[in-house]
């Protein structure tokens, strides 16, 4: 009898650890906030463990009723989750598999353990199910933010290049050709400037935005950087063309940009056109040579688009090649300089020289002052350039007053780079005082671009100038940005017709009345004038007829060493 009574104590007590057991394991489940289902073939049994409810409303009883849980996923998912389901058919043990349930906001990780006896025999079946809804947005989120440019949900540089590269291989093996259209803002940093960096970005997104609508299979899109853009387009053609697509950005651009304080901002793009595999037949290559003619279409004015073509490359390559020697010229001195003189037209005495630089390349050949000088002032060089030309010029020029105290005048153009600096100013007084040069005896020359910038700025240091005795002169007048309005309000010494009107003087009658109208017009107004580009007597003697006070070109004088000026003056003493 007792030892009947202690097996059924014994019994209760390892029943009781059971439930304990399964209370716990309940709540584990509970806790770990996903659901399960036991599946026990050799009993035949299913036990459903977890947060079901948070997926479910139906109870699963047996294992034959599994296949209901593919009613809660989408239909796509249902093929691969059935065979998940039934891996034990494919020979697996484990396999898991995320997909979207119905409502098509929530994701769950499905996993299914099979468990099988020392014979091989399918014993257990565990399928969990879990939500990772937060997890996949994370992840999606990180994926976007790898591929895309969050402001205009184009591509960004990294993955457009990748995509790109696939274009330009499936184009290279189907004979097809990839159109790369760069696309740059003009003047953006001004908007910015003037708007503010929010507002900028407004306008940013709201083109990038516009963009971004005309990409499909065959035209992808991306945000280069700042304010540049960048569009692929595979076997363009009908409406996917770069002459349609180029209609559709300029038809949105023929209106302002509307921005959210309700003002309106107008725009306009310059775009480099680049293909393959005409331009290049790499991926990275395609796109410097839209840059290369994205830039090309800056410079003829922007506002438009140029196609590339090998004479641009060349040409571009010519500068970057130009560029670095020049940076060895100004450190090895490769420079020299040259002066042309001008003549007073009635008298035909000497009035001063032009310094004029001149650069001779390593093999000797010489580089011409039209194809560094825009360089120069595109990488800066200009500035040490032109401090090496205004202090060679005058040592020059002392040398000469030093040997034949000579009354005469030396020119030395100035770029609008180097005159906007703030430095310029006392930089030239210091020179002056350096090598005790009488300041009325230097002229500096400048061009009508310095007055485009900041005028009063420009005018104010002319006027400093001048307060210390220095002429100014105004360069290539008759071009470019040439108002007579202006000129009343300059304070010049000297105007200096462009050589254009010279060229035609005594052939066109046009050409005439202009030279003779601003001759005119500046001896009322108190200014010298120079012909520039004399190279004929008769041109000489249509300048004399209509009181041109001064005369340079070949002519009466080309551009000449120091040693040959030095002639030139014995002669005229």
């Amino acid at each position: 009898m007792d030892d009947l009574r202690y097996q059924i104590d014994l019994l209760t007590a390892l029943n009781q650890k059971l439930n304990n057991n399964e209370r716990m394991y309940k709540l584990i489940c509970e806790t770990s906030k996903r659901a399960f289902i036991y599946i026990n073939y050799i009993n035949n049994t299913v036990k459903m463990v977890g947060k079901w409810e948070d997926y479910i409303d139906f109870r699963i009883d047996e294992a034959a009723e599994i296949t209901r849980l593919l009613d809660i996923f989408t239909e796509k998912e249902r093929g691969e989750i059935r065979r998940l389901l039934f891996i034990e058919k494919e020979g697996k043990d484990e396999q898991s598999y995320e997909a979207e349930l119905r409502d098509e906001k929530t994701w769950v990780k499905l996993r299914v353990n099979i468990y099988r006896d020392e014979f091989g025999v399918l014993t257990d079946k565990i399928i969990a199910i879990e939500n990772v809804t937060k997890l996949h947005n994370h992840r999606d989120e990180l994926t976007y933010l790898a591929y895309y440019d969050n402001m205009t949900n184009l591509y960004n540089r990294n993955y457009f290049i990748t995509k790109l590269k696939n274009f330009v291989e499936m184009a290279e093996s189907e004979k097809k050709i990839v159109s790369v259209m760069l696309i740059d803002i003009d003047d953006f940093h001004k908007i910015s400037d003037s708007r503010g960096i929010v507002m900028g970005d407004e306008v940013i997104q709201n083109f990038g935005l516009f963009l971004n609508d005309l990409t499909e299979n065959y035209v992808i899109g991306s945000r280069f950087d700042s304010d540049i853009f960048c569009l692929a387009i595979y076997d363009p053609c009908g409406h996917r063309s770069v002459e349609t697509i180029y209609k559709s950005i300029k038809e949105f651009l023929s209106h302002p940009i509307r921005l959210t304080d309700m003002t309106d901002v107008p725009i306009t793009v310059s775009i480099g056109v680049a293909e393959f595999p005409e331009a290049s037949d790499n991926a990275l290559q395609l796109i410097n040579c839209a840059e290369i003619v994205m830039l090309k279409a800056k410079e003829a004015g922007k506002n438009n688009l140029k196609f590339f073509d090998s004479s641009i490359l060349n040409n571009f390559l010519r500068d970057v090649s130009l560029e670095n020697k020049l940076k060895e010229a100004i450190f090895g001195e490769k420079f020299f300089m040259n002066f042309q003189p001008q003549f007073y037209t009635e008298s035909g005495k000497i009035r001063g020289v032009e310094a004029l630089i001149r650069w001779r390349d390593r093999d000797g050949t010489f580089i011409s002052p039209s194809l560094f000088i825009p360089i120069a002032e595109k990488n800066g060089a200009i500035v040490p350039i032109g401090d090496f030309v205004l202090e060679e010029s005058i040592k020059a020029h002392m040398n000469w007053k030093m040997k034949f105290d000579f009354p005469m005048i030396l020119s030395v153009n100035i770029s609008s780079i180097q005159y906007n600096r703030q430095d310029f100013v006392p930089k030239v007084i210091a020179l002056i005082s350096k090598y005790n040069m009488k300041p009325e005896e230097l002229e500096l020359e400048i061009t009508e671009s310095v007055l485009i910038d900041d005028f009063k700025s420009v005018i104010s240091k002319m006027m400093e100038l001048r307060d210390y005795g220095i002429k100014v002169s105004l360069d290539d007048f008759g071009t470019g940005f040439s108002s007579l309005s202006y000129l009343k309000g300059l304070p010049i010494d000297t105007l200096k017709i462009d050589k254009s009107f010279i060229d035609n003087i005594t052939t066109d009658n046009a050409s005439w009345i202009i030279a003779e109208t601003i001759i005119s017009m500046s001896k009322r107004l108190g200014f010298e004038t120079v012909a520039e580009g004399v190279e004929t007597r008769e041109q000489y003697e249509k300048l004399k007829e209509i009181s041109c006070d001064l005369i340079q070109g070949f002519y009466l004088g080309h551009p000449m060493e120091a040693k040959m000026i030095e002639e030139l003056l014995i002669r005229n003493i």
